[in-house]
């Protein structure tokens, strides 16, 4: 029992420092400073992953490097989506909105399958859709920009995650080596676009105080490249569904931090929605997952079998 408490600690402390991300990004980014801020991030992020990804690196064929690019490409516009989102929206909308993942990627994979999926879980993603729809709106105002970026970011990483589980290309490849691909395409679009869009990576650095390069990093090394190792050896040492279970926490973390350290206001339809997403997003992921005792290894964010992607970094 001890020794699974043990196990169980760093899976838990991700879901926290996930869940803290959203209010960390409004701390450090602002409008102008979106793409300087990505590529200061990637610039750490990439070459200390290139450290334990460099011997898997040099094993892959052409068609793997460019299969990976390509999702770099989805990445991107992921990263893109949820740090503009951040900035215009609160930071537990943020948190409990893209957690709405668990939700389409079952939803669209049924899609695409063209096979039924339990009524138990479309009861749930009804469920999660009203939460959505009063946790925006409040029952009393419109939807901020920000959400809108942030239910677009959840769609994203949909595709992504589903591009990734169906691409025949990357079958086996190891998920390290697919992982660093795709922040290493993510980072070289950021530097591309930055020269033309808001403050340059170096005026941005320029600007930075001890607290945001104390933010930049906490956002590099805590939240990637911690989040990223620790998953890598969760799906190996634990079972999947306590994997799912600790990580699906993130979004119930980030209404903590954004109640009570970034001064987030739910109004009573606001609460509501949010626990009706947080309710939704559970019964949903436990209704699509397989049974226990067929069940595949699955990434901890997303029911995908992880020898089909890397995981999820945020």
């Amino acid at each position: 029992m001890r020794s699974q408490t043990v196990r169980d600690l760093p899976l838990l402390a991700v879901a926290v420092v996930w869940g803290s991300s959203f209010l960390v990004l409004k701390q450090v980014v602002t409008q102008e400073t979106v793409l300087g801020t990505l590529v200061l991030r990637f610039g750490i992020a990439v070459p200390l992953l290139a450290v334990f990804a460099w011997r898997g690196l040099r094993r892959l064929s052409a068609r793997e490097w460019l299969g990976g690019a390509s999702l770099g490409l989805i990445l991107a516009s992921i990263f893109l989506m949820e740090t503009y989102g951040a900035i215009h929206t609160t930071a537990t909308n943020a948190g409990l909105i893209v957690s709405l993942t668990m939700v389409f990627t079952p939803l669209a994979e049924s899609a695409l399958r063209r096979t039924a999926l339990p009524r138990a879980f479309l009861g749930a993603a009804f469920m999660s859709v009203v939460g959505v729809a009063l946790l925006t709106g409040g029952g009393f105002h419109a939807p901020r920009s920000g959400d809108f970026l942030i239910l677009g970011s959840a769609l994203v990483r949909t595709v992504h995650v589903l591009a990734m589980s169906r691409a025949k290309w990357i079958k086996g490849t190891d998920a390290l080596s697919l992982t660093w691909i795709q922040l290493g395409t993510a980072a070289v679009v950021f530097a591309l676009v930055s020269p033309f869009v808001g403050s340059s990576p170096l005026a941005v650095a320029r600007s930075y105080g001890a607290a945001d390069w104390a933010g930049l990093l906490y956002l590099t090394l805590l939240c990637t490249l911690f989040a990223f190792l620790v998953q890598m050896w969760a799906v190996r040492t634990t079972s999947p569904s306590r994997v799912s279970l600790l990580l699906g926490t993130e979004p119930l973390w980030a209404a903590v931090f954004g109640t009570a350290l970034g001064g987030d206001r739910l109004g009573a339809l606001a609460l509501l929605g949010g626990l009706l997403v947080l309710a939704g997003t559970e019964w949903g992921r436990r209704a699509s997952a397989p049974p226990a005792a067929t069940a595949a290894p699955v990434d901890p964010v997303d029911p995908v079998d992880p020898a089909d992607r890397a995981p999820e970094l945020v």
